[in-house]
C-alpha cells in the first residue's frame, strides 16, 4: 500500500478528476467506523435539494461490474449497504461497481444526471480523486493507536490520513469533555487545512421485521435479548441493548457475513435454550437486510425478529460546521472542492 500510494503521489498512476460534486467517506482500518450512518447523513442533509447518487463496491454481491439497483434486487445482487440506501431514501440513483472511476463514468451518462455523487467506502480507491475525502477513525480505536495489519486493522499507513479533507471521530460518547477532544486533535495530528470533527451514535426504536412473531415494538426492557450481529464492531449496540434488558445473549459473525441454513439452526437452536419468555431476537438494519434473501423469509418469520437502526449526529458547533462544509461544498463547486486543491 505504501508502495502504490507513492506510485501515486508522484504521479505514475494518474487519479481522474470529474466536474461534478464528488464526495468520498471512507477509512484506514478494514471497517467497523461506522461509514454507512454517515453516508445516510449526508442523504439527509442533501436529498432536499439535490439529485443524488451513491457509489459503492457492492461487497459481498454475486454479481460483477456496473449495477443500478432495482426494486426486484436483494443483498446478493448489489449488497448489503446500498440495498439499505434505496430501500430508505427513495428517488435516489443507487450504484455498484467494482471500479470506482467506471462508475462514475456510468452516472455521468444518465438522464438526468446527478448533482452529487457520495462514495461509499473509497478513501484507498485512488484512481478517483474526490472534491471532498472523508476519513472516519473509531473513538475506541484511532488510527493513530492502530497497526497495519496483520499486527493490527490498517488497509494502509497512517500518513495516509493526509489526504483527507474532514476527520470524523465516530461512536463517541454523547457527552463529550473538551480535555479529552483536545487530547484526541492532539493524537491525530492534523495538518493546518484538516478539519477534526467528532460523532455519535443514536440509537432508533427496534423494528420488527420478517412477518414473524414480533408484529409490534416490545416494551422498553425485556428479560433476555440475543444479539445476532455480522459487523465488524457491535460492542457501542450490545452497550445499548445492556440498558434494556436482564440478559443479553451474543451470537457474532465477521463483518459482511452471509447467512447459512446452519447459522439458521445455531439461531434458532440457542435461542430455544432461552429459558425467559420474554425474549427477542435483534439484529442490525445491515444484517436485516442479508437475513431477508428469499431464501430465508420464512425462516426469519418463525422467530421475534426486531433490527435496531441507527444514525449518527454531530456534537453542537461540530454539526453546524460539518453540515456547512458539505453544502458550501456541493453548492460552489464545479468539480473539486478548494480544501482539496494541492493535496496529493
Amino acid at each position: 500500500m505504501a508502495l502504490r500510494n507513492m506510485l501515486f503521489d508522484v504521479h505514475l498512476f494518474s487519479s481522474t478528476y470529474f466536474n461534478i460534486p464528488v464526495i468520498s467517506v471512507g477509512n484506514l482500518s478494514t471497517g467497523g467506523t461506522g461509514k454507512t450512518p454517515h453516508v445516510e447523513y449526508l442523504l439527509r442533509l442533501l436529498q432536499p435539494g439535490f439529485s443524488l447518487a451513491t457509489l459503492s463496491r457492492g461487497y459481498g454481491r454475486t454479481t460483477k461490474g456496473f449495477r443500478i439497483a432495482g426494486e426486484k434486487d436483494k443483498t446478493p445482487e448489489v449488497g448489503d449497504e446500498p440495498l439499505q440506501y434505496f430501500k430508505k431514501f427513495p428517488g435516489i440513483v443507487v450504484a455498484v461497481d467494482e471500479s470506482r472511476r467506471h462508475g462514475i463514468t456510468q452516472l455521468l451518462d444518465l438522464n438526468p444526471v446527478p448533482d452529487v455523487i457520495l462514495l461509499d467506502d473509497a478513501f484507498q480507491h485512488r484512481w478517483v480523486k474526490p472534491g471532498l475525502s472523508l476519513l472516519l477513525t473509531d473513538y475506541q480505536k484511532l488510527y493513530s493507536d492502530d497497526y497495519l495489519l496483520p499486527a493490527g486493522s490498517l488497509r494502509e499507513p497512517i500518513s495516509g490520513a493526509k489526504r483527507a479533507d474532514i476527520i470524523i471521530v465516530t461512536k463517541s460518547p454523547k457527552v463529550l469533555s473538551p480535555i479529552i477532544s483536545r487530547e484526541i486533535v492532539a493524537k491525530l495530528k492534523p495538518k493546518a487545512d484538516q478539519q477534526i470533527l467528532f460523532s455519535y451514535i443514536r440509537h432508533g426504536d427496534w423494528t420488527p421485521f420478517g412477518g414473524g412473531s414480533a408484529q409490534s415494538p416490545p416494551s422498553k426492557r425485556v428479560n433476555t435479548i440475543m444479539l445476532v450481529a455480522g459487523i465488524a464492531n457491535s460492542y457501542p449496540l450490545q452497550e445499548h441493548l445492556r440498558q434494556n434488558c436482564e440478559e443479553l445473549v451474543t451470537i457474532s459473525f465477521p463483518d459482511h457475513h452471509r447467512y447459512s441454513r446452519k447459522d439458521m439452526d445455531l439461531i434458532q437452536t440457542s435461542f430455544e435454550k432461552i429459558v425467559s419468555r420474554n425474549r427477542i431476537i435483534i439484529t442490525t438494519e445491515k444484517d436485516a437486510m442479508r437475513l431477508l434473501c428469499q431464501q430465508y423469509e420464512k425462516w426469519v418469520s418463525l422467530l421475534p425478529w426486531y433490527y435496531i437502526p441507527i444514525e449518527i449526529e454531530f456534537h453542537k458547533e461540530n454539526k453546524e460546521q460539518f453540515n456547512k462544509l458539505i453544502l458550501n461544498y456541493v453548492t460552489e463547486s464545479t468539480g473539486n472542492s478548494r480544501l482539496h486543491q494541492g493535496k496529493n
